[in-house]
This record gives C-alpha cells, structure tokens and sequence, in this order.
C-alpha cells in the first residue's frame, strides 16, 4: 500500500511523540539521550494537536506514522494559550531538580522558559512550523509533499507564508529547505529560514 497523507488526529500523539523523539537529536534518535521520552514531542510536536490556530498532518505506511508536519498560523497566540494551557501543566510534572540525563534537564527547564519567536519571524509570517520524518522513509518525496500540504492549507486559512527554526547540526535539513524553497529573510535569526507562496 502507498503511503498517505491525512489530517492528524488526538489518537496520533503517541505517534508524533515518538518521531519527534527519534528525530530529536539534529534528525538522528534522541532516544539514549531521554530516560522522559515523551519530552521532545511535548515541546515541539504534541502541543499542535490541542491547542488553538494550530494544525498537524501526518504520514501514514498502511496504519503506521511514520512523519509529521505541524505548525500555527498564529504564532504570538500559539505562544500565549500554550503559556497559559500546556507549559504550565507539563512544567509540574517535570521538576529538572529530579532529572539525571542531560537532555531531560534541559526541556524541562524549557517548560518553564519556553522560546519566543524573535519579531522579525512573525514579521515575515505569523505562521510557523515544524516536520520530522523517520529515517527510513527520508529522501523519498514525502518531506516536499507534506510542505505541499501544509502550504495549501494554510493558504485557506489567508496566510502567505510560513519560517521554521533548524538545529544548527542538522546541515541535510537546512539542504532539504533550501530545495524545497525556504530561504533566509530580513532579521532571520541564523537557524531560520522562511518561505513565501506564491
């Protein structure tokens, strides 16, 4: 059977969780790094199947999701219900004084100061994304075909243009967003990169 794209669903987020989490370390497995596996897609995958302006499709081989993209087409209220909605309520459940890898410490002290987008991003767009495939199915297409996807949806939704953040190791991804047409833009911090639609 041909892989698929869909609408992601609540029933994904164990799905979602653990691609964000064999992704997470600048797209290889972050899985040793983690005894709280669930922590990277707790922070960037899990919170745009329940909070407001967000939206997420998926990757499915048969019944199994093998990738995601998930983004807001409003990032400044994406960032304000998530503070008041998620991070609060995740925060609690992961005091960083009880951590003892490295890595968990590290998003769970982010619970508690999450990032906001710097200005001149949502002065490009007010959209913004994320997308993660597993390893095997990179390199195939479907990366360009969930950027197709999202895009189309968020021109239904008025948008013009969406800007991602890179983890600076992950030079195959910065590649793959330049072919796929994402570019630098004016106030981009050095990891982002922004594309308009035509």
């Amino acid at each position: 059977m041909a892989l698929t794209i869909r609408q992601a669903a609540l029933v994904d987020e164990a799905a979602l969780s653990h691609i964000c989490l064999v992704t997470a370390d600048a797209g290889k497995s972050a899985d040793p790094l983690h005894d709280h596996k669930e922590l990277p897609g707790l922070v960037y995958a899990v919170p745009y199947l329940h909070l407001p302006t967000t939206w997420a499709f998926v990757l499915v081989d048969n019944e199994n999701v093998v990738g995601y993209i998930v983004g807001s087409k409003d990032t400044r209220v994406f960032e304000q219900r998530a503070a008041e909605e998620w991070w609060p309520i995740h925060a609690e459940k992961y005091p960083p004084t009880e951590m003892v890898k490295e890595a968990d410490k590290r998003y769970a002290k982010l619970l508690r100061n999450m990032d906001i987008a710097p200005e001149a991003h949502v002065a490009f767009s007010p959209a913004h994304l994320h997308i993660n495939i597993v390893e095997e199915h990179q390199g195939k297409g479907w990366g360009r075909k969930l950027i197709e996807t999202a895009v189309n949806h968020l021109k239904t939704e008025g948008v013009d243009g969406v800007w991602l953040g890179m983890d600076p190791r992950n030079s195959e991804a910065r590649k793959f967003y330049q072919r796929v047409g994402f570019s630098t833009f004016e106030g981009a911090s050095p990891h982002a990169v922004g594309m308009r639609f035509k």
